[in-house]
């Protein structure tokens, strides 16, 4: 069993599940009698793994174009239905809990509802509803001439103005949102802005970042560029997505002040496997990313930044979150710091540490199987043999 609180492994493990918690941990336990006993032989027990940045309503193709032209067409039903399938694979993959920090028409706030209310099987969700930025920044709508599309305004998260940023903020809220993301920098797949300059001012930033903890709500920031991700840090945010031209001076304030780096490293290298189907000006920004966010990581993990696992599952393919394990040990991590990346680290910066993130005595019966010892092989975290969510099992190899 991998102990994500000192990030060692025990021999024999044995954990025992009552209804939907854990009841008791440790090497060589008696079964209680009638106990059903599962032996998953030579594996390894880990916590549900956590990806703190997914996209669960969408997901992209290798034709960037005709991608753009089915989220034009699909009505938002339509939609729900292709994260409904998304869901159940992240968590078949061993992903029990997620952040999706933006999605449109509200649909990743009605998956977590049926989630929630086991109607349909999925990870267990924290979402963001829309994403909050600025007119014509990486929250906003592509270029679409807007005699074809309605404008969107504040309770699409697009906001000028702290007043209107904190209109923002209280709409995603208003309709139950657990986190806010906000765009103070632009994004690779979007057309209209450069990818490093920042779209907020920091009387902006302040507004949203102070309305959202003001509601008790954590507040996650896009920021590919160093400025923005500054301002963001010094405004007070939870955690910085991407990062991927963060200096080292941002890098150490973000460790001062605890301020997570969620990198999405899987985003890049998907962008960089598919770099010839995108329009030239995302080509040119995705190059750009993938060139420095690989040098900020290794950077980050040397400085000690707190780091959790995010994946921007949607620019990559959903199912696949747990090669972002392997993309960290790849830049830096010790296999043992990406696990707890993916499990304790999550749980931390979603503020869901007291009931998962380890597998301890009271805590959810989040639990992932692995074959072998992932410790000597990271990537046994993309083969699950086993995944028990809330106590119930969701996949079992036979």
């Amino acid at each position: 069993m991998f102990d994500s609180v000192s990030g060692r492994l025990i021999d024999n493990a044995q954990v025992l599940v009552v209804g939907n918690k854990i009841a008791r941990v440790g090497a060589n336990l008696s079964a209680p009698a009638g106990a059903e006993t599962i032996d998953l032989g030579d594996a390894t027990l880990l916590p549900g793994f956590i990806d703190a940045h997914v996209h669960l309503s969408g997901q992209s193709s290798d034709n960037w174009y005709g991608d753009f032209f089915d989220n034009m067409m699909r009505f938002p039903a339509e939609q729900a239905l292709y994260g409904a399938y998304n869901a159940r694979i992240t968590l078949e993959a061993g992903f029990t809990s997620v952040r999706d920090v933006g999605s449109t028409d509200w649909i990743a706030l009605g998956l977590r509802n049926a989630i929630d209310a086991g109607k349909i099987p999925g990870p267990r969700m924290l979402v963001s509803n829309y994403a909050v930025g600025s007119t014509g920044g990486h929250a906003d709508q592509d270029p679409v001439p807007p005699q074809k599309i309605a404008v969107a305004g504040p309770i699409q998260g697009v906001c000028n103005g702290p007043d209107e940023c904190r209109a923002a903020v209280r709409y995603q809220i208003k309709y139950g949102a657990n986190v806010i993301k906000f765009m103070p920098s632009g994004g690779v797949l979007s057309l209209s802005d450069p990818v490093d300059a920042p779209e907020l001012t920091q009387d902006e930033m302040n507004a949203i970042i102070g309305e959202a903890h003001a509601w008790g709500r954590k507040v996650a920031a896009h920021a590919h560029g160093d400025k923005a991700a500054k301002m963001a840090v010094q405004a007070g945010v939870d955690s910085i997505e991407h990062g991927s031209f963060l200096e080292d001076d941002t890098l150490r304030l973000m460790k001062q002040k605890g301020v997570f780096l969620v990198p999405t490293i899987s985003a890049v290298a998907h962008v960089e496997e598919k770099i010839a189907t995108f329009p030239p000006v995302i080509a040119d920004k995705g190059r750009a990313a993938a060139n420095h966010l690989r040098t900020t990581f290794r950077h980050a993990a040397q400085i000690g930044v707190p780091i959790a696992l995010g994946t921007d599952a949607a620019v990559g393919p959903h199912g696949a979150n747990a090669r972002e394990f392997n993309f960290m040990v790849q830049n830096g991590l010790t296999p043992a710091q990406a696990l707890m990346a993916g499990t304790c680290n999550g749980a931390r910066l979603l503020g869901t540490i007291d009931k998962v993130g380890t597998l301890q005595e009271g805590k959810l019966a989040d639990i992932v199987a692995v074959p072998g010892n992932p410790l000597t092989d990271i990537q046994a975290t993309e083969r699950p043999l086993f995944v028990m969510k809330d106590g119930v099992v969701v996949k079992r190899a036979r």
